[in-house]
């Protein structure tokens, strides 16, 4: 991608521009770490560079943002620009093109205001990133509250890059960060919040030091109201030495693996959002039903956040269920063949992992049996049979309608199949007329 990237600096300076790689891409490359895409700024004008090259997109002309085709990538090729108040909380009301210290100048952190020249590998810093980068200092350009107020979900980005880089903040950004968090719901969309939690629970080190910081900063209970609630929330100790259910929480969320997906680091941190709901002191501290009312909690957080509805259910489900370890260990081929084939069960392993490796004493013993379990009922069942019949069959057979009945039929059908308790149609019939005969 790197040397596409190149050709296309390659490209402009030729025709006597200047252009060079922009932000994010020239920090991790000072970092040392590999940049996930090259963003390209330039003094050409938007009209040529779509004169430039063949294949290009005019994403954001009028903010003079282009998107060039170039090697199968897609890079982000922009004009050197001011902007003019940003009266929606995102966008520039308005922009200027104008010069490269100008343009690093409009940017958020000093980190990202970098520019460099892959050609001359030359750094063109006019906003002190690399002292900022030597120094570990996260520190906003310009007047840090002016920064904040042209978009305000540069309080959550302070909060991820800080803890992302393991850096500090420069005192005047902490101080305007602190001073501006309730404004974090005024003027950002709920999709931008949703993303950068999402990059956050995404770090491969430590998530749990983001959503900490989120929460001294006052920041969580206006975003996550629901899992600020977990403060506080005591656990029964012979169970639980680690702490209330928000320490359990982060330190569950930070032994998830680097390879962890999204839905599962989801269903980790939202796993016992339901505990403050189900609290009661019986013959000990109990949360009854607490994994059922937590999955329809975190189905109404991920809604808020419009998470896709695929994400929604996985990490619902996942959530519904990680409370039955125990259940499996007693349940016949055909059960089990229907729960380890389901799309999310991986999620559900992972969530139940991170959920043991979180409680102190920490025993994995229960999940180190289902984990050999799934792999070896896979290994003997690594498809799941054809249907004996379909679902409309199974509606003409009983007269039923399409519902939650047709679907318990087709399970006990698919588990009769399983367990080798049927094996023609004529079987299956008589086992779906059974099932939906009223007992008398």
């Amino acid at each position: 991608m790197k040397i596409h990237a190149i050709d296309i600096v390659k490209s402009l300076q030729k025709q006597g521009h200047q252009a060079y790689f922009a932000g994010g891409c020239v920090r991790d490359m000072l970092l040392g770490i590999h940049p996930k895409d090259f963003d390209i700024v330039t003094s050409a004008l938007p009209d040529q560079i779509e004169a430039l090259f063949p294949k290009t997109v005019p994403i954001g002309k009028q903010f003079g943002v282009i998107l060039v085709e170039q090697g199968g990538h897609h890079f982000e090729v922009a004009t050197f620009r001011s902007d003019a108040g940003y009266s929606d909380g995102r966008r520039p009301d308005a922009v200027i093109f104008t010069t490269a210290e100008e343009d690093a100048k409009r940017r958020d952190f000093t980190i990202n205001g970098m520019f460099y020249d892959p050609l001359t590998e030359q750094v063109h810093d006019y906003v002190g990133g690399q002292k900022d980068l030597e120094a570990h200092l996260i520190r906003f350009i310009g007047d840090p509250n002016q920064r904040i107020k042209e978009d305000h979900l540069r309080l959550l980005r302070a909060v991820r890059f800080k803890n992302q880089f393991d850096f500090q903040y420069e005192p005047a950004t902490y101080a305007a960060v602190k001073a501006h968090a309730s404004a974090i719901k005024e003027r950002v969309s709920t999709e931008r919040i949703r993303d950068e939690i999402s990059k956050m629970l995404l770090d491969k080190t430590r998530p749990s030091l983001a959503f900490n910081e989120m929460s001294q900063l006052g920041l969580l209970e206006l975003i996550l109201p629901e899992l600020e609630r977990l403060h506080g929330c005591a656990q029964p100790y012979e169970y639980h030495h680690e702490g209330d259910v928000w320490t359990h929480t982060m330190a569950a969320i930070d032994t998830l693996p680097p390879e962890a997906p999204l839905v599962a680091r989801l269903a980790t941190l939202f796993h016992d959002i339901g505990k403050p709901d189900t609290f009661a002191l019986k013959e000990r501290i109990r949360f009854d039903s607490h994994a059922e009312i937590g999955g329809k909690i975190a189905t109404q957080i991920m809604r808020r956040l419009n998470f896709p509805r695929e994400q929604i259910e996985a990490v619902s489900w996942s959530i519904s269920h990680h409370m039955m370890m125990t259940a499996f260990l007693e349940m016949n081929d055909g059960r089990l063949m229907h729960w380890f084939h389901n799309p999310a069960f991986p999620h559900l392993l992972t969530l139940m992992k991170a959920d043991a490796e979180g409680t102190t004493p920490s025993d994995l013993s229960l999940y180190n049996k289902i984990e050999n379990l799934h792999h070896l009922k896979m290994a003997e069942h690594p498809e799941l049979p054809k249907p004996l019949l379909s679902g409309e069959e199974i509606m003409e057979i009983t007269g039923l309608p399409a519902g939650p009945k047709i679907g318990e039929i087709k399970t006990q059908l698919l588990e009769a199949q399983i367990d080798q308790k049927i094996v023609t149609r004529k079987q299956a019939e008589q086992l779906v007329k059974a099932a939906s005969t009223p007992i008398q």
